[in-house]
């Protein structure tokens, strides 16, 4: 109460002013008023001890016990209980291991029951969510050890029914996630009707159980919200890379990923803005919840950033409906059931603005037929398969060339 009345440049007026310019220098490192919410929730969010995490394997040394029985699907006239919501097996906060990852075949020895091509399904209740876990790679076999390793059991956890797909790009192309991500979506539903499709980085190790690999039944869903190189914090509202989350009807919607970004960065702005000019907006677990940490390494040769993002995303207004899953091509070179994986080996093409002599352009592949004889559909369980497949093409391929 002493600085009223005191001149401009009293100590006390000086300080106020310092006070405030200090102020609003924290409010925007912080991202404005969206960061600092989110600073001020985690702070006060105790409900997890990040301090203290369990072992990722932590509640499943007693499905050892079902192994015998566990055929990976419920047997003839067997009726499984639904799983239980929330799962029991849940901890929170779970220890990530960084460096010196287990072989695969060491890995596969603590997930018994997982099946080839990485599948799982609970052998003591129903699953309520079927998820396909699809991540872009290349020449990255320490960090895919390392996923497969802390992502089996904590899946396992949340009582999924699951598969994880590595879409490996082959070749010494440029490197182009969005387009690898379209080829794994469409080949992953290919196989089988998911529920769920989760776009997943294989330097990316979630830290808390309770970060569901489940889809929001209405809108796309960003899950790698607090990632340790960002200090656990959203670097940005609109951010949308690390992992995210989307049905098959909002992949369609959105168009899929674009094609177009080859190199590091832009492709994720891009889906970003496809989400919100499709109709839909994003949704993301708490801050609490949705901690990942990232696997460092070096710039990748052949993922160097891409010069044109900026120029690519000042048209994603104008290409988004043109360019994604509606004008994907690629060869798929072979198709491998790996036991903790199913390997997806493809010749995506060669980046047009690469200096380097093109190769031959991938041909096209040709969408399963919307009407199939009986000959060539034996069961009714495939019928059924193909039909959502037949659905599937004639979103992408139709005359107007618009996914809705």
């Amino acid at each position: 109460m002493f600085c009223f009345g005191r001149p401009l440049d009293s100590p006390c007026t000086l300080a106020l002013l310092v006070g405030f310019q200090f102020a609003f220098v924290v409010y925007f490192s912080l991202g404005g008023f969206r960061g600092l919410v989110s600073v001020l929730v985690h702070s006060a969010d105790s409900e997890f001890d990040y301090a203290h995490p369990h072992d990722v394997y932590t509640n499943l040394s007693h499905l050892g016990a079902l192994l015998p029985a566990h055929t990976g699907a419920p047997g003839k006239g067997e009726q499984l209980k639904d799983c239980h919501l929330p799962s029991p097996l849940l901890v929170g906060p779970v220890s990530v291991r960084l460096s010196s990852p287990l072989s695969l075949e060491e890995i596969q020895e603590k997930n018994p029951l997982v099946t080839l091509g990485g599948r799982y399904r609970p052998p003591d209740c129903e699953p309520r969510h079927h998820t396909a876990i699809v991540v872009p790679y290349r020449n990255r076999q320490a960090h895919l050890r390392s996923l497969l390793y802390h992502l089996h059991p904590f899946l396992q956890r949340q009582q999924l029914h699951y598969s994880i797909y590595i879409v490996h790009q082959m070749g010494n192309s440029t490197f182009n996630r969005a387009k690898l991500l379209n080829v794994g979506v469409r080949e992953a539903l290919r196989e089988e009707d998911w529920s769920c499709l989760f776009l997943h980085d294989v330097d990316l190790l979630p830290e808390n159980d309770h970060n569901s690999y489940t889809c929001h039944p209405k809108y796309p869903t960003h899950l790698s919200v607090a990632m340790d190189k960002f200090h656990y914090r959203l670097p940005y509202s609109q951010y949308f890379g690390g992992v995210s989350a989307v049905t098959p009807d909002q992949y369609l919607r959105m168009n899929g990923f674009p094609n177009q970004y080859w190199g590091w960065g832009g492709e994720d702005d891009d889906i970003a803005t496809r989400v919100r000019l499709s109709g839909m907006k994003m949704v993301r677990p708490s801050v609490s919840v949705g901690h990942y940490k990232m696997i460092k390494h070096k710039g990748d040769k052949g993922n160097e950033q891409n010069p044109r993002r900026f120029d690519l995303l000042k048209r994603t207004r104008i290409n988004w409906r043109s360019d994604g899953l509606n004008s994907l091509t690629y060869e798929l070179l072979s198709k491998q059931l790996e036991p903790l994986y199913t390997n997806l080996s493809v010749n995506i093409g060669e980046d047009p603005h690469h200096p380097l002599k093109k190769g031959p352009p991938p041909r096209k592949i040709t969408p399963p037929p919307t009407k199939l004889t009986e000959k060539a559909v034996p069961t009714d369980s495939a019928q059924k398969t193909h039909r959502a497949h037949g659905e599937w093409a004639n979103k992408t391929t139709g005359e107007r060339g618009v996914v809705k």
